[in-house]
C-alpha cells in the first residue's frame, strides 16, 4: 500500500476521540452518587447500559458494515453517539442518564466494530498495531479529560448560559456533543478508498463459525477479558484505594485520573515502539508488567506507591487491546469483519467486571486484584499461542 494519506486519516482517528465518550460512565456515576439518592447498586446500571450492547450488536454491525461499507456505518455510530450526548437536557435523574448511556453505548459498539477495520485500511499493513495504539492514545486522551470537561468546563458553560440548576457536569456533555457532530461532517466530506475483502459472504453464522477455530476464540476471549480489566479499574480503583490504602473519599476519586494519565502514556510510547518491535514481544512484557503491579499493589499499604503501581498497571494494559486485534486480524487478514464483530462483542467483558471485582471487593479488599490478576495471567498466555493450530 502507498504512504497514508493524512486528510484521510485524521478524520478517522478523530473518531477514536468520540469512542472516548463512553468512558464518561465513571463520571455519570459519581455525579448521579453525589447529587441524588439513588442507591449504589442501581448507579451500576449506568455502565451496564453502556457496555453491554457490545455482546448484542457487535456481530449485526459487522454484518451490516460488510454490506455497506466501514465509512458509512461509523457515520452513522457517531451520530448516534451525538443523540445521546444531548439527551442529559431532559434533567439530571437515572432515568435520563441511562437512556443517554444506552446511546452512547449503542454509538460506541456500533463505533468500535468499524473505526479499527476503517483505520487498518487506510494506513500501510506494517503500521496497523502502532496506529491502532495512537488511535488508543487518543482514545485515552479523550478518556483522561473527560472528567475534568465534566467537573470543570461544564459549570463554567453553564455559567456562561446563566443556568443555576443541579447537574452543571452535563454541559461538558453537550460540548463533546458537538465534537461529535464535527466528527460526522468531516468524515462524510472525506473520500475513503476501502480495502476489498475476497471473503464468503458475512453471517451470523459465518461470524459465530469462526469460534470453532481454538486461536480465535481465545483472542476474543482476550479481548473480553483486558476490556474488563479496564473498566473493573475505571470503577473500582477509588473504592479500592479508600478501603485499602485509607485516601480520602474525594481524593480517591482522582485514581482513575491517574489511570487514564498512564494509559494515554502507554498507548503513545506502544505506537512508537511498535513500528519496530514485534506485537507479540510487547504483548507478553506488557502483560509481565500489570501483573507485577497488580501483585505489588495487592501487598503494599503505602499511599504514594499505591498511586504509582496504578499507573504501573494502566501502562501494562495500555496497548493489550490493539495488541490483540492487530495480531489477530493480521493472521487472518480475510476475515477482518467477521472478527471484529466478535471481537467488540467481546468489549461486553466491561459490563460484567465491574460487578464481579465489587463483588469480590465487599468480601475481600484484595478479591477484586486477585480475579484481575487471573485475567492477566490468562492474556499472558495468548502470546504464546500458534495461530493455525
Amino acid at each position: 500500500m502507498s504512504k497514508p494519506k493524512p486528510k484521510v486519516i485524521f478524520p478517522v482517528l478523530l473518531s477514536f476521540f468520540v469512542v472516548s465518550f463512553v468512558d464518561l460512565v465513571g463520571t455519570g456515576v459519581d455525579e448521579l452518587r453525589q447529587n441524588s439518592n439513588t442507591p449504589e447498586y442501581l448507579l451500576q446500571l449506568i455502565p451496564f447500559v453502556a457496555f453491554i450492547w457490545f455482546f448484542l450488536l457487535s456481530v449485526p454491525a459487522g454484518i451490516w458494515q460488510a454490506k455497506i461499507g466501514k465509512k458509512k456505518v461509523l457515520n452513522v455510530a457517531i451520530l448516534i453517539t451525538a443523540i445521546g450526548l444531548f439527551v442529559p437536557i431532559l434533567g439530571n435523574n437515572l432515568p435520563v442518564i441511562l437512556v443517554a448511556f444506552s446511546l452512547l453505548g449503542i454509538g460506541n459498539t456500533i463505533m468500535q466494530v468499524s473505526a479499527n477495520p476503517l483505520l487498518v485500511d487506510v494506513v500501510q499493513d506494517n503500521k496497523a498495531s502502532s496506529f491502532l495504539s495512537l488511535s488508543q492514545f487518543i482514545k485515552s486522551l479523550g478518556s483522561m479529560i473527560g472528567p475534568f470537561v465534566a467537573a470543570v468546563v461544564g459549570p463554567f458553560l453553564a455559567n456562561l448560559f446563566n443556568y443555576e440548576g443541579e447537574g452543571l457536569w452535563r454541559y461538558g456533555l453537550y460540548l463533546f456533543g458537538f465534537i461529535s457532530l464535527l466528527s460526522f461532517f468531516w468524515l462524510s466530506m472525506t473520500k475513503i478508498e476501502e480495502k476489498s475483502e475476497k471473503e464468503e459472504k458475512v453471517s451470523i453464522t459465518s461470524c459465530f463459525k469462526l469460534l470453532s477455530n481454538r486461536y480465535i476464540a481465545l483472542m476474543v476471549l482476550g479481548i473480553f477479558a483486558v476490556v474488563g480489566i479496564d473498566v473493573a479499574l475505571n470503577s473500582n480503583i477509588g473504592t479500592f484505594l479508600n478501603l485499602k490504602i485509607g485516601v480520602d473519599e474525594e481524593m480517591a476519586k482522582y485514581g482513575k485520573s491517574v489511570y487514564f494519565f498512564a494509559k494515554m502514556l502507554g498507548t503513545f510510547a506502544g505506537a512508537i515502539i511498535l513500528m519496530k518491535w514485534n506485537p507479540r514481544k510487547i504483548l507478553g512484557i506488557s502483560s509481565v508488567l500489570a501483573i507485577i503491579a497488580v501483585i505489588a499493589l495487592s501487598i503494599t499499604s503505602n499511599e504514594v506507591l499505591a498511586w504509582i503501581l496504578v499507573g504501573i498497571i494502566s501502562l501494562g494494559v495500555s496497548n493489550i487491546f490493539p495488541l490483540i486485534y492487530s495480531i489477530t486480524v493480521g493472521d487472518y487478514p480475510t476475515r477482518s469483519n467477521e472478527i471484529s464483530g466478535l471481537m467488540m462483542m467481546a468489549i461486553s467483558g466491561g459490563a460484567f467486571f465491574p460487578f464481579l471485582v465489587g463483588l469480590t471487593m465487599d468480601y475481600r479488599v484484595n478479591g477484586g486484584l486477585l480475579l484481575i490478576l487471573g485475567l492477566l495471567v490468562f492474556i499472558l498466555f495468548l502470546g504464546k499461542i500458534n495461530p493455525r493450530k
